[in-house]
């Protein structure tokens, strides 16, 4: 397909998923402005927080924990799964429940066994079960207001929840850092936007490598989580195969899985995500990396992010992603917006109960 064909974009973008992107920056901002005003329980004594969510209402915890780690007073965990982990009690716990629906099983799970076991409970959801649970619990909610997919509300489920351990004194205001962030992001979204032609539009570049490719995403230190980001809207936006790997760990395994079967390389497609925020050895790692696996025929690509402190480096790569998933989708002719497969299993599993 034409990537300069903004009129066929339209006709396969049933509900504006790129209109969802377009408006990211803004979403970021406007979470983070959210959650500066919502009312906030004091939750004393918290010494640990759970964050349980899945998919796009997760991915935003994973975001949390990986740019908040070198700063944070508290350890945060990412529970993707039902109840919690058998330490996850009493009241020096904190429980955030994110889901976008506020229907999520797993997350409901979660919220009942918070409850169970004396944890303090803040539900993040724009509506739902989980909120209704919430009110009678008398635990701490916080609702927004979004149409449209989780995946696509990811500005929500990070900027919500930096701004929840920031007035909790977990981590220091980072007011300026996302405004920063969010400036960033719009100066490179100048050159990603659909009437952008693919010779000056590096994100339909990349969209366009991508075709006919099982795609693998790597990422160090805190771009790690933004490489998951990168593989996840691969699947759901464009319905394509992709993977993630994690550096420097993947340097012990993943490196030296990479010599067969040399005959399907050609359908491969590495993307390495840089930053000069990363610890220097993992700079270096990326780069060697890179170099050994394309040495070994795969194909490879860069991407650096752009904007100045670690906050940025993280935004600007994530929504480089969104972008070039969303661009393949175009390629491939296929609308980014539904996931029959996700919603049909969902059905089977409602009626299985």
């Amino acid at each position: 397909m034409n990537l300069n064909d903004t009129k066929r974009f339209k006709e396969l973008d049933s509900q504006d998923m790129i209109g969802a992107i377009n408006e990211l920056p803004d979403q970021l901002m406007q979470a983070w402005e959210l959650g500066q005003k919502l009312e906030l329980p004091a939750y004393e004594g918290v010494r640990q927080i759970v964050i349980s969510g899945m998919g796009g209402s997760a991915i935003g915890g994973d975001l949390l924990a990986n740019y908040g780690e070198p700063m944070l007073d508290v350890p945060i965990y990412v529970h993707r799964d039902y109840d919690l982990p058998a330490w996850a009690k009493g009241s020096e716990t904190l429980v955030i429940c994110s889901s976008h629906s506020g229907n999520t099983e797993e997350t409901l799970s979660a919220f009942e066994m918070a409850e169970k076991n004396g944890c303090q409970i803040l539900a993040v959801t724009t509506n739902g079960e989980l909120a209704k649970r919430a009110k009678a619990a008398g635990a701490g909610l916080w609702v927004f207001e979004h149409k449209g997919q989780p995946r696509a509300a990811v500005g929500f489920s990070f900027g919500l929840l930096l701004a929840a351990v920031c007035r909790l004194g977990f981590l220091p205001d980072q007011g300026s850092e996302m405004a920063e962030a969010v400036a960033a992001m719009k100066a490179q979204q100048a050159h990603f936007l659909p009437e952008v032609p693919a010779t000056s539009n590096p994100s339909k570049r990349m969209g366009g490598q991508f075709m006919g490719r099982w795609i693998t995403v790597f990422g160090a230190g805190f771009l790690g989580v933004v490489a998951r980001r990168w593989k996840t809207q691969l699947n759901e936006v464009s319905k394509s195969v992709a993977t993630f790997e994690i550096l420097p760990e993947a340097d012990h395994n993943t490196l030296q899985g990479v010599m067969a079967p040399d005959e399907e390389f050609g359908a491969s497609m590495v993307i390495f995500l840089e930053s000069d925020h990363l610890h220097r050895r993992n700079q270096q790692r990326t780069e060697f990396t890179r170099m050994g696996i394309m040495l070994q025929g795969q194909n490879t690509d860069t991407i650096k992010a752009a904007g100045e402190g670690r906050l940025a480096h993280m935004w600007t790569t994530l929504h480089y992603g969104d972008y070039a998933s969303y661009y393949l989708a175009m390629a491939y002719g296929v609308d980014p917006n539904p996931v029959p497969m996700i919603a049909e299993l969902k059905e089977r599993l409602d009626q299985a109960k």
